[in-house]
């Protein structure tokens, strides 16, 4: 008699529970430094404090003539922006020209802008001749248009907390200030292994096999979610080629990277992932997620530190399976978590009653509208979505929570 041996059920793990439990494994990596031009898009993890005070000096908020005492004023000299300051103090009666930006030479009381200037003959002459205009006249107030050192900011002055977003406008900020790099949270290391015989990577596929879908949109899904892919290998089916890319030392595999495996993570004949990693003595966190579609994803922990990502083979449960483990760990290590959005949902779904369902829509004034297409080996209604909405088991109505997807889809 033939005894057959199957293996022990093992009950998926909720939806929100697996992806809590992703963002938990990230831990806290160290900060790196960075120069400005990497900084986007990262947290600072330390305050932002000013190097040098802004305005560095006295300068001209105007172009015109800094001025000293009442007028009319002798010009004496000219300043421009970037060039020499003027060399001596302003006596009552004097005024230098200068540009916007250019030093303020010491004893400046003011800046008379060109438009409110008005050329005056020397105290005392009548205006008759041809000699050049080297007097000046008109109404001024007392320390109008000059920025004055350290008038907008002190030096040593703290701008920003730690946590601060790095936007465009920080990195204006810093560079301001004199900063030329920035400590910042890291960004995580993802290596992409896409796997499968049948799977080609340019042209029309043959009959029987598939063009790769996954690997495409993993690097913009990674450096959305705040991580960077540092390389991806393309692997023939089997468990030789796949363990020894997950092997100790192998890209991808220390502490503080990450190795998504696209596809081989189900239980079919040629789905090795769970068994490489229980050669490889790595800690299996995640077996399956009650999700639809994505339900056979993975992660586990390697020996060296390294955290692998098992997504499935079918393109719209892999963005599905990404969004629920892989984005929340590299999210939690780059300290980028996602806002929670809930919303109605206008239209309807097939609800499961076990497994939590993601299904794409777009946001509109009605709420959440599906917008079909979304078999699990297909991208054609995630393309047309500005969200996935999580449909919970056995849903009867209530607010969803939508998920955003990289940028609006």
């Amino acid at each position: 008699m033939t005894v057959v041996r199957h293996e022990p059920v093992v009950e998926a793990m909720p939806w929100a529970a697996a992806r809590a439990l992703a963002a938990r494994s990230a831990g806290r990596l160290e900060p790196a430094r960075v120069p400005l031009q990497e900084a986007l898009g990262r947290r600072l993890t330390a305050p932002l404090a000013a190097l040098v005070p802004v305005p560095g000096v006295d300068v001209a908020a105007m172009d015109g003539y800094a001025v000293a005492g009442r007028g009319p004023w002798l010009v004496v000299g000219g300043v421009l922006a970037g060039g020499a300051p003027y060399g001596e103090a302003l006596r009552a009666g004097e005024a230098v020209e200068i540009a916007t930006g250019a030093p303020a030479p010491a004893g400046a009381e003011a800046v008379l802008p060109y438009e409110h200037t008005v050329a005056a003959p020397p105290p005392g002459h009548g205006g008759a001749g041809h000699e050049p205009v080297t007097w000046v006249d008109g109404a001024v107030e007392a320390g109008r248009h000059i920025r004055r050192r350290g008038e907008d900011i002190a030096e040593d002055a703290v701008v920003l907390g730690a946590g601060a977003m790095v936007t465009p406008a920080v990195l204006g900020l810093a560079a301001s200030l004199g900063h030329d790099t920035l400590l910042v949270r890291p960004r995580i290391r993802v290596t992409v292994l896409v796997t499968g015989d049948e799977v080609v990577h340019a042209g029309l596929p043959a009959p029987g096999r598939v063009r790769d879908a996954i690997g495409p949109f993993l690097p913009g899904l990674v450096e959305w979610a705040g991580g960077r892919v540092a390389g991806e290998t393309r692997l023939p089916d089997g468990p030789g080629p796949l363990r020894a890319a997950l092997a100790d030392g192998a890209p991808g595999t220390g502490a503080g990277e990450v190795a998504v495996v696209c596809g081989a993570s189900s239980k079919g004949p040629a789905d090795h992932l769970r068994g490489v990693l229980a050669r490889l003595g790595a800690e299996l966190l995640v077996d399956g997620v009650a999700v639809r579609p994505g339900h056979p994803q993975m992660l586990a922990r390697l020996p060296g530190g390294g955290l692998v990502v098992g997504l499935p083979g079918n393109p719209f449960a892999a963005l599905a399976a990404a969004l629920t483990l892989l984005a929340p760990l590299v999210r939690e290590a780059a300290g980028t978590a996602a806002g929670r959005e809930t919303s109605a949902l206008a239209g309807p779904v097939r609800v499961h009653p076990r497994d939590t369902r993601l299904v794409p829509v777009r946001r509109s004034g009605r709420g959440a509208v599906p917008v079909g297409h979304d078999r699990p080996g297909s991208l054609w209604g995630a393309a047309l979505a500005d969200a996935l909405a999580v449909v919970p088991p056995g849903w009867s109505g209530e607010q969803i929570e939508l998920i955003e997807l990289p940028l609006g889809g």
